[in-house]
Order: C-alpha cells, then structure tokens, then sequence
C-alpha cells in the first residue's frame, strides 16, 4: 500500500487525470498526434524528475509549463535540423554525408541545444553566431540592435552556463 506522498502514486493520479487533456492541447500545438504523444510522455517525466508533485497546486497550470518549455526545445531543434538540411541541400552534387555523419551531426545538436536549454533566446542566439557563425561581436551587437557591452556579457553568461552544464554532467 502506498503513502499519500508516494511520489508514484502522486504521479500516477497526475497522469490518469491529465494525460488526456495535456496531449489534446499538444496536438493542437504541433499537429502531429506522434509529437504530441512524445512530448506528452517527456512532460510527465519531467514532472516525475522534479520530485515536486506533492507541492504542484494547478497541474494543468504547471504540465503545460513544462510541456511549452519542450516544445520550445523541440522546435529550436527542428530549425537547427532544418539549416542543417539547407547547408546539405547546397553542397556540391558529388558530395553525399554518410549516415553516421547524420547521425553525429544530430547528436551535436541536441547536446548544443540541451547545454543552451533556459537561456534566454538573445543569449543563445548570440552565443550561436558567435560560435557557430565566426560572426564578430561587433558585428552580432548590430544584428540584435544592442551595445557591445551587451553582446560581451551575453556571451560571458552563455560560456559561463555551458560550463555549468558541462560540470553537472560528469
């Protein structure tokens, strides 16, 4: 028998209650019943990982949150994805990556985007022409229509915050 904080039978509850609900408004978002299915199951989890489920007052409130947060991610990845495919996409006729090379591509991105996950979009994009692009910082300050001083203190937080990222995971 289960206590009532049993963070598995609180989860469950969560589930039984919403699940239906959360991938109905999922689907609406991104239109693809298999999408929403996924992101469904990764917002539970997350869910499950916060080990908050006995303090959650409004779980619609706190699922769609967490389920707008990945989406978030998941379109982040598809438009990385997609100029990826672009920059394929102009390469000379003769050249042809292998599947492998698809695959680590990928791989790169998702740890990009993950090591990049909760900064905010200015910070991030800096941080990706500035990485990515070779793009100056004179030149990303222009773009974004800030100061330099902003630029340097975005891309300071992004380093800084990857390095956190980067030391949390060993």
């Amino acid at each position: 028998m289960s206590s009532p904080l049993d963070p598995k039978a609180l989860l469950a509850n969560l589930y039984h209650d919403n699940h239906a609900w959360l991938r109905g408004w999922l689907s609406r978002q991104v239109r693809c019943p298999q999408d929403a299915a996924d992101l469904a199951q990764d917002t539970f989890l997350r869910a499950f990982d916060a080990q908050q489920l006995e303090r959650i007052e409004q779980p619609r409130a706190y699922l769609s949150t967490v389920a707008r947060r990945l989406l978030c991610s998941l379109w982040r990845r598809r438009k990385l994805e997609q100029a990826y495919l672009d920059q394929l996409a102009d390469m000379p006729q003769g050249y042809a990556p292998s599947a492998e090379d698809i695959a680590l591509v990928r791989e790169a991105i998702e740890t990009i985007d993950h090591a990049l996950e909760g900064l905010p979009s200015r910070v991030r994009r800096a941080f990706l022409l500035n990485r990515l692009e070779s793009m100056p910082q004179q030149a990303i300050a222009t773009l974004l229509g800030v100061s330099l001083a902003t630029v340097e203190r975005d891309l300071r937080r992004a380093y800084l915050h990857c390095l956190s990222q980067t030391q949390e995971s060993l």
